[in-house]
């Protein structure tokens, strides 16, 4: 989102994210569903979160990214942040270069949502009949 153009930005209808079901960005995590939430209305752009199934890691880009990742370093410990971005930078793949920034924000830890609060947040979130916990739609409001 941060490397698109403020016209690319506003010519986007909808962001779809492919996410991989992990405990903190699951379809039921109630501070990341809330972020979401969050998310879609600042942007003012409807969010598809779309999941990948348990044990389906190969469909997934980012993995096989790690991969080739893991083979480009060759071993190398990562001592800190500075040696693993230095070699991510160096890294390519299909013939692309990442872009790499370093994040220093802390989320809190601990906050959590009352049942009241979380069912404000499941009436943003459109659920696929077919698919519920695959595939969820959160508009703008």
């Amino acid at each position: 989102w941060t490397s698109l153009s403020i016209n690319e930005k506003q010519q986007l209808k909808n962001i779809q994210i492919k996410v991989d079901n992990g405990p903190e960005n699951s379809g039921i995590r109630r501070q990341f569903l809330k972020r979401m939430v969050e998310f879609a209305d600042q942007t003012k752009k409807s969010i598809q979160l779309l999941y990948f199934p348990p044990y389906h890691s190969k469909y997934n880009p980012i993995e096989r990214c790690w991969g080739i990742l893991e083979r480009h370093w060759k071993g190398t410990l990562l001592r800190n942040a500075q040696t693993m971005l230095a070699w991510v930078k160096t890294m390519t793949w299909k013939g692309l270069n990442p872009i790499v920034k370093l994040s220093k924000k802390v989320y809190q830890k601990g906050i959590s949502l009352t049942k009241k609060e979380m069912k404000e947040i499941e009436k943003r979130l459109e659920r696929n009949p077919h698919l519920p916990k695959w595939d969820i739609l959160i508009r703008p409001s």
